[in-house]
C-alpha cells in the first residue's frame, strides 16, 4: 500500500477491519516495522482524534512522528502551477511537499475544503499535489471530499459491536449552525456500500451526496422511516451538494433522541466527533448507554495502525 486515500485503496476491508481489530488485541506485535522510520503528520486544519491516533498508531509500530500545522507554523503555500509569487504566498507546494519527502518515510495529510468551488474541492488538487510531489506513500488524514481512516474505524466498530451477520446500518442528518463538509458521510457510504450491511441514507430534501458516493445505499426524506430496526445509526451533518456548501433553514427535528431510538433494534449510535450536543445529538443519547462515540474514537487508533503496518511492509 503506498496510498490510502479511500475505500477503493483498501483492497479487502473485511481484511483491512479484521487486521486492525487483531492489533487492537496485540498493539506492539509489529513495533520492529517501523524502526528507524519516520511519519510527518501535515495539519492545515484542527484535529484532535486524527492527530493523537495517528501518532499513536505509529509509535506503536516503532516510528518516529513529525507533525506540523502547516497553517499557523509553516510558510503560506502556493498551489497554482505557473504562478507569479508576488503576494501573500510564500513556498510553492511543489517544493514544500518535495522537501517534506527528503525528511519523511510516510506523509500524512488533512485539508478541508473551501465549501465555495465544487469543482475546486472535488479535485482534491491540495492533497493529490502532496501525492504528486513529496515522493514517498501518503495517508489521507481527511481531503475535502474524504476520510478514509474515520470510515475504516467505523468499519471496525460496527464489525467488533455487531449481532447479527448483516447489520441495518443508517446515516442520519443532523442539524448544525455552519455549513460542514461532505467528506465523513461521503466516505462513509462509500465505506458502507462495499462492507456486508443493510445500508440506509436518511437526509432532509436538499442534502442529497453526490452518487458516486452512495451507489447502492437506499435513500429517504423519511427518517422515521429510515431508523425503523436499525442496529447502528451514524449521525453527521452536511452542507448542500447543490447549491454547493448551502445550507437549508429549518429542520431543527432531525436531532436524534431517545425516543426516535423505540423504533429501531437497540441500535448503538456513532459518531465522528467533535459533536455539538443538544444540536446534532442530545445529551440523553450521548450519555446514555446506546452512544458508542467514544469507543469509535478509540478504534481510530487500530485503523491507523493497521493501514500505517501495510505501508510500512511495502517500504521493506
Amino acid at each position: 500500500m503506498k496510498l490510502f486515500s479511500s475505500v477503493h485503496d483498501g483492497t479487502d476491508i473485511n481484511a483491512l477491519a479484521k487486521e486492525a481489530l487483531e492489533l487492537k488485541r496485540n498493539p506492539y506485535s509489529h513495533a520492529h516495522l517501523g524502526k528507524n522510520k519516520t511519519i510527518a503528520l501535515v495539519f492545515m486544519n484542527p484535529s484532535l482524534r486524527t492527530r493523537m491516533s495517528t501518532q499513536k498508531a505509529a509509535m506503536n509500530l516503532g516510528m518516529n512522528v513529525m507533525v506540523l500545522n502547516i497553517d499557523k507554523e509553516g510558510w503560506a503555500l502556493e498551489l497554482k502551477d505557473g504562478a507569479v509569487m508576488n503576494g501573500t504566498t510564500v513556498e510553492h507546494i511543489r517544493e514544500a511537499a518535495a522537501v517534506m519527502g527528503e525528511y519523511a518515510d510516510i506523509i500524512g495529510v488533512r485539508s478541508f475544503p473551501g465549501l465555495k468551488d465544487r469543482e475546486l474541492d472535488y479535485s482534491e488538487d491540495i492533497f493529490n499535489k502532496f501525492v504528486k510531489y513529496c515522493g514517498v506513500p501518503v495517508v489521507s488524514l481527511e481531503s475535502a471530499t474524504r476520510h478514509p481512516l474515520q470510515s475504516l474505524a467505523d468499519l471496525v466498530t460496527i464489525e467488533e459491536l455487531k449481532t447479527k451477520a448483516r447489520p441495518k446500518v443508517v446515516l442520519t442528518w443532523a442539524p448544525h449552525v455552519k455549513a460542514l463538509p461532505q467528506a465523513v458521510p461521503n466516505s462513509f457510504a462509500e465505506w458502507m456500500c462495499k462492507a456486508d450491511v443493510d445500508f440506509t441514507i436518511a437526509h432532509p430534501d436538499g442534502y442529497e451526496l453526490n452518487t458516486d458516493f452512495t451507489n447502492g445505499a437506499t435513500i429517504t426524506h423519511n427518517q422515521d422511516e429510515a431508523l425503523k430496526d436499525a442496529d447502528f445509526i451514524y449521525v453527521k451533518n452536511w452542507s448542500a451538494y447543490e447549491p454547493y456548501g448551502k445550507v437549508m433553514p429549518g429542520n431543527e427535528d432531525w436531532m436524534l433522541t431517545n425516543e426516535k431510538l423505540t423504533a429501531t433494534n437497540n441500535a448503538k449510535v456513532m459518531h465522528c466527533l467533535p459533536v455539538r450536543r443538544n444540536l446534532e445529538l442530545s445529551d440523553e443519547i450521548l450519555d446514555g448507554p446506546n452512544s458508542v462515540v467514544v469507543h469509535e474514537a478509540g478504534n481510530r487508533v487500530w485503523a491507523a495502525q493497521a493501514v500505517l503496518k501495510r505501508m510500512l511492509e511495502n517500504l521493506g
